[in-house]
């Protein structure tokens, strides 16, 4: 490879590693999102053509910020609107960045765009929106792909959300120690809505180009090495746990494979030890919350050798934590089939008949497959098939009937 090459090939390592601090940092000089997207393109555009001559500097994070500081002043000054429209501090600005630029300013410019993403001021469709393509640096086209919308349409979440940020005057900053429990909450959720969908896709086989869970997992890992926080490290542990069963979670012909189905020589046992580590840190930590009980769950679903060796009796637990903390139909429904296995079908039914009265959680095919599976395990066969048959009706995806037409064929036999 002659010199040119080299410098291509450098220079685009550098954008996969760097651009979205190097990003970041500019929003924090400029104050505006496009200016500092357009500036940074055109500094690594700079860069492919100066380095060629001259050879990387020592500093090239420092290089590349500093130039695309200038031309996104250059170009304020070019369209008149420098005091008029970002207020910016000429003498402030122009100061060069030191050779070694400073690395914890830059990390925390990059917190700083996770945050201000993460508004709760923005809707939660908009903070997913800005963040995959703010702080994640997705095009537009490949987000739209993952959500299953048009361009146009994802386009629009992001053009209201930096008008929202604009207009609201939301600062640039991460919040004080009094804001920063609420705050956090925020970022979570966002992270846990990214993992969520794209957990969701790949298990019905509709996975889009972009890996959503590990976008995620890259997100909560980058907070975490910003922000040590227990939720933080639960919320990663959950996803690295479920993320280590992926390759698991589908048979060859692609069907949906149940969890105590499922061969645990396939799961990434690295994955795992990592997420246990996490998860141990975090409950010892205490201040834990929701995250971090549900990697507590996922852990013992992937220390047990066996599905018939799972802990249930700890599970149990956990489910009634989370209830106590946080509750929801949801969990309810969960700790039910917890209680199916750590005392009782029969049990766990009852549990279910109390849960009926919420017409929400009725109208989720979930639902109704936890009551058949219980059924089935009392030798209720009959009860059972017509359970399942209601909770096809309801399932929202061609993978999960499949699943379900498969038990139901399976009670038909017997």
């Amino acid at each position: 490879m002659n010199e040119a090459g080299i410098i291509n090939t450098k220079v685009d390592k550098l954008y996969v590693a760097e651009s979205r601090k190097i990003y970041g940092t500019l929003v924090r000089i400029l104050g505006d999102m496009e200016l500092a997207e357009e500036s940074m393109h055109e500094a690594f555009s700079a860069a492919l053509i100066s380095w060629q001559a001259t050879s990387l500097p020592e500093n090239p994070v420092a290089w590349l910020i500093s130039t695309a500081k200038f031309k996104g002043i250059d170009h304020l000054r070019r369209q008149q609107h420098l005091q008029q429209l970002m207020r910016i501090d000429v003498e402030q600005t122009e100061v060069d960045l030191p050779l070694h630029s400073d690395i914890d300013t830059i990390n925390n410019d990059y917190l700083r765009l996770i945050f201000i993403c993460c508004h709760p001021a923005l809707a939660p469709q908009i903070q997913v929106a800005l963040t995959l393509r703010e702080v994640c640096g997705l095009t537009t086209e490949a987000i739209a792909d993952a959500f299953f919308i048009s361009p146009a349409s994802l386009a629009q979440r992001i053009v209201r959300g930096k008008a929202k940020i604009r207009q609201a005057r939301i600062p640039f900053e991460v919040p004080n120690n009094n804001q920063l429990a609420d705050r956090i909450d925020s970022v979570l959720s966002v992270i846990y809505l990214v993992f969520n969908e794209g957990y969701t896709t790949s298990l019905n086989g509709t996975a889009a180009q972009v890996d959503l869970c590990q976008q995620a997992i890259h997100l909560a890992e980058s907070v975490l090495a910003l922000y040590q926080d227990a939720e933080v490290m639960g919320l990663l542990a959950m996803m690295l746990f479920h993320d280590a069963r992926k390759h698991a979670r589908r048979s060859k012909g692609g069907h949906i494979v149940l969890l105590q189905h499922q061969d645990r020589q396939r799961w990434n046992r690295t994955l795992i030890a990592r997420a246990q580590q996490l998860v141990s840190h975090a409950m010892a930590m205490g201040n834990y919350g929701i995250y971090t009980l549900q990697a507590a769950i996922a852990r013992e679903h992937a220390v047990a050798e066996h599905f018939a060796d799972t802990n249930w009796n700890r599970i149990e637990s956990l489910y009634l934590l989370m209830q106590q903390l946080e509750p929801s139909p949801v969990t309810a429904l969960n700790h039910a089939v917890a209680v199916s296995y750590a005392q009782s079908p029969l049990a766990a039914l009852k549990l279910l008949d109390n849960l009926a009265a919420d017409h929400t959680l009725c109208k989720l095919h979930l639902f109704h497959c936890a009551r058949a599976d219980m059924l089935t395990r009392l030798s209720q066969n009959k009860e059972a098939l017509a359970v399942l048959q209601h909770a096809h009706s309801l399932a929202p995806t061609l993978a999960e009937k499949e699943l379900i037409s498969c038990r139901i064929k399976e009670l038909e036999k017997n």
